[in-house]
């Protein structure tokens, strides 16, 4: 649990310098040629790039100045939802055994990828763009206070949740729960490349978040509950697919449609994981 909250400090420390000194907005205006290449305007990107390194919640701040429609707010949406948080996130699946650069790749890409897919699935509106751009300067005196309040709650809130989630996990596990959820997801998981095993933590990454899934994970690999492969599988897919509850429905609330952002990150979890299913196929045939 600490690891995690040491992790989450640290990046946003680090962010909230970037944003104090005004970097951020340097950084999305060379990814300009990449909101226009998934069909969205250029202004977009300030919003992509809050999210990557930030969360959903600074996505949206910046999102909504924007005046978006539905297709861009879903296409927007979906980058996001693949991408959002990078550094806390690959951070936390990197210490759980998994690469930390295939997950960075794997997410930007196929947050891009997708993008591009349905902005040509879905016909381009007549006026994309009807906001306004607004430019926060802010000072360390104005700042600092809000941040680090910001901070103390969210490493509350996440220790609060980590310890819950652990105390839940042995009731469930005493009272023979875990067997019921195992059995009821047997199928939906198997369809998806995943192990039976994975039940718990699936859930707990597609409610409450990849953070809070991957600390349970880390310590149910230290117990030996969950193989190396699983745990590999399962990360791939949530890297994708995770926080289908709160995060979605923010998205929902300012203009994204949810099935589509919904179904269309199930479906590349869906590829990624039988693909990484075929290259240990391979390894464990040929090699």
């Amino acid at each position: 649990m600490i690891w995690v909250i040491k992790i989450t400090a640290v990046v946003s420390v680090l962010i909230y310098l970037l944003k104090l000194f005004g970097i951020l907005p340097y950084i999305s205006h060379f990814l300009e040629p990449v909101m226009n290449f998934v069909g969205l305007p250029g202004e977009a990107s300030l919003a992509y790039v809050s999210g990557y390194f930030v969360n959903v919640y600074s996505a949206i701040a910046a999102a909504v100045t924007l005046n978006l429609s539905a297709r861009s707010m879903t296409i927007l949406a979906i980058m996001v939802l693949c991408s959002h948080n990078m550094i806390v996130e690959t951070a936390v699946q990197k210490k759980t055994g998994s690469s930390a650069l295939r997950i960075v790749l794997t997410r930007t890409l196929s947050g891009i990828l997708l993008g591009f897919i349905l902005s040509r699935l879905w016909p381009a509106e007549p006026q994309a763009f009807t906001g306004e751009v607004v430019e926060e300067h802010i000072t360390l005196a104005e700042s600092f206070m809000p941040w680090l309040l910001s901070l103390l709650k969210l490493c509350l809130k996440m220790a609060v949740l980590i310890l819950l989630l652990s105390i839940l996990q042995q009731i469930i596990n005493e009272f023979g729960v875990m067997k019921k959820l195992t059995a009821a997801l047997r199928w939906p998981l198997k369809f998806f490349g995943l192990g039976e095993d994975t039940s718990f933590l699936w859930i707990v990454a597609n409610t409450l978040g990849l953070a809070y899934g991957a600390a349970v994970m880390f310590q149910e690999k230290e117990k030996g509950n969950i193989s190396e492969r699983d745990i590999q599988l399962l990360n791939t897919h949530i890297s994708i697919s995770h926080s289908n509850l709160e995060d979605l429905l923010l998205f929902v609330s300012v203009g994204g449609v949810w099935w589509i952002i919904l179904l269309i990150r199930w479906a590349c979890s869906l590829i990624l994981v039988w693909e990484e299913r075929l290259e240990f196929y391979i390894r464990d045939r040929f090699y």
